[in-house]
């Protein structure tokens, strides 16, 4: 198995992979972890990979141009199963799930940081969005090196018993609305005209709208309660 963890701290994921049964796994040559950090990707000489969202607010959101660059660039390259992006309001990280990536050969893995992400980039190049629980971390990379223990030690002659993983046990409550940011048209990917309105009253109204319609469709239980 191949793994590409897309990064804004590198530094901050080295150490997983530098020890235990992870290191384990990549001297036997059962999987790889290459990691790339998204500045190199960025358009201009600061190094810039965020920028402030469109309709206000506060934080600041990772833009889209240098997360396309980067997973383009892997993908010109090999073929990937999975794009996976580190959220909190993706779906909880659980066995089930830890079983069927640990079946592919190559994923990626977006790790998050600031607001999150442009939308666009959850519309169209992430193919699967994984929390490790409902509460927010200051980026995705350690979210990722969960995920990544939690597969890896599933692909067989990881572990030294090979039939040990499968006796392994298992505010405002509205999930955050769609965020973007610049540029508000790329490949004909257009913001919604409201956030570019300038309607503070309406684009308060919109995120609420969509906030519901988000819950309702990934988090049910959080409207239940």
């Amino acid at each position: 198995m191949r793994i590409d963890i897309i990064t804004v701290l590198p530094e901050l994921l080295r150490s997983p992979f530098e020890a235990s049964i992870l290191k384990r796994a990549i001297d036997k040559g059962l999987v790889s972890i290459h990691m790339h950090n998204l500045r190199a990707f960025a358009t201009n000489s600061y190094n810039q990979i965020d920028d402030y969202q469109f309709g206000g607010g506060a934080g600041m959101v990772m833009m889209i141009e240098p997360i396309d660059k980067c997973i383009s660039k892997l993908k010109s390259e090999r073929n990937y199963d999975e794009v996976i992006y580190m959220t909190p309001d993706g779906e909880t990280l659980n066995q089930g799930i830890a079983n069927q990536i640990s079946l592919k050969e190559n994923i990626i893995i977006l790790c998050g940081h600031y607001k999150g992400v442009d939308q666009r980039v959850r519309d169209h190049f992430i193919t699967r969005e994984i929390s490790v629980g409902d509460y927010v971390l200051s980026g995705g990379e350690l979210a990722a090196a969960i995920v990544c223990d939690a597969v890896i030690r599933l692909i067989p002659g990881v572990l030294g018993n090979e039939t040990s993983a499968l006796t392994d046990s298992f505010q405002d409550d509205l999930l955050a609305p769609p965020i973007y940011t610049r540029p508000s048209e790329y490949k004909g990917w257009k913001v919604p005209d409201i956030l570019l309105s300038g309607h503070t009253s309406k684009i308060e109204a919109w995120r609420e709208a969509e906030a519901h319609k988000r819950t309702e469709k990934l988090r049910p239980d959080l409207l239940e309660e």
